[in-house]
């Protein structure tokens, strides 16, 4: 980006902030997430989307099927992972515990004081107590901001060999797409917070502000990871790690993909699988909600879902 470009975007983030009557947002309590209803069913019916708590008591043959834990990015809630839910429903044969991050699916001031740190524990607690229930063959599925999270996880140690057996990542964000997010740190004081843009049924499922104060958590996340993967580390042994990444994504820039193949490599030294995917949407695999989606997009969502089910059971 030429000198410029960035004095012109420096100068609508200005007057935005100018134009920027409060620092506190304007949130209906009936129909957005950031309000006081609680609209993600994991939190009132946790039994449907753990499979910690909805099989207490698992048997031989359970503790040997694959458990998938899905989780979901930034901002977003368990509804992102719902169409892999209802794949892996059709199959029969893999259960899935959907995760919801910490500090998301509450009201704007939950989101808004709740750090990276605090966004990572609920992986590590259902990853945990299938660990403790005997659960032999655990997985990971990722999206954007669930990636970097996974990854700290497999940098400081805490994710090892005893049961996790592969790792998928979709569209994980290492660097945005939208550089702005690097002027957060400037602009964000002043601005207090960024308001999204979605469809009418996205509302509830995915917060509609954006707190200053997380997004810094999340350039933060980013950094670290960026960091971490140029020093360069391995994957525990008996984990295979595969990437999916759209090509034009609004949101990761493809280029993460790129310093997630350089940085991390299996334990045996070799390259992780990273497949690059014809697509201009952020997570491909989530349709549901959005406009204007293509038979192509419906195309790379079965590819992804069929791959990753085929790597599972093979």
């Amino acid at each position: 980006m030429t000198t410029k470009n960035i004095f012109f975007r420096l100068l609508v983030i200005f007057f935005l902030c100018l134009a920027a009557c409060s620092k506190t947002p304007d949130i209906n309590n009936e129909t957005m997430l950031d309000g006081d209803q609680i609209f993600d069913p994991s939190l009132y019916n946790p039994a449907k989307y753990l499979v910690s708590v909805g099989i207490p008591n698992p048997g031989a043959v359970q503790k040997n099927t694959p458990v998938i834990i899905a989780v979901h990015g930034y901002s977003a809630t368990t509804f992102e992972w719902e169409e892999f839910r209802t794949y892996c429903n059709a199959k029969a044969n893999v259960l899935i515990s959907q995760v919801l991050l910490g500090g998301h699916g509450l009201t704007y001031e939950d989101f808004k004081s709740s750090t990276w740190e605090n966004w990572q524990e609920p992986i590590m607690n259902e990853y945990n107590a299938l660990l403790a229930k005997g659960y032999t063959n655990i997985n990971f599925a990722g999206s954007s901001t669930a990636c970097p999270l996974v990854m700290d996880l497999i940098k400081k140690g805490i994710i090892g060999d005893n049961g996790m057996k592969h790792i998928f990542m979709v569209d994980p964000i290492v660097i945005p797409s939208d550089k702005l997010l690097t002027l957060i740190g400037l602009v964000g004081p002043m601005l207090g917070y960024l308001e999204s843009t979605m469809t009418v049924a996205e509302e509830g499922r995915y917060y509609h502000f954006r707190p200053q104060e997380t997004l810094k958590q999340l350039l933060n996340l980013t950094e670290k990871t960026r960091k971490d993967l140029q020093e360069g580390y391995n994957v525990p042994s008996g984990i295979r790690l595969k990437v999916y990444k759209s090509i034009k994504d609004p949101t990761a820039d493809a280029v993460s993909a790129v310093l997630i193949y350089k940085g991390l490599k299996h334990s045996d030294g070799s390259n992780i699988d990273v497949e690059m995917i014809e697509s201009d949407l952020h997570v491909v695999t989530r349709l549901d909600g959005r406009d204007n989606i293509t038979q192509h997009d419906r195309d790379n969502q079965a590819h992804v879902f069929d791959d990753m089910y085929r790597i599972l059971i093979q």
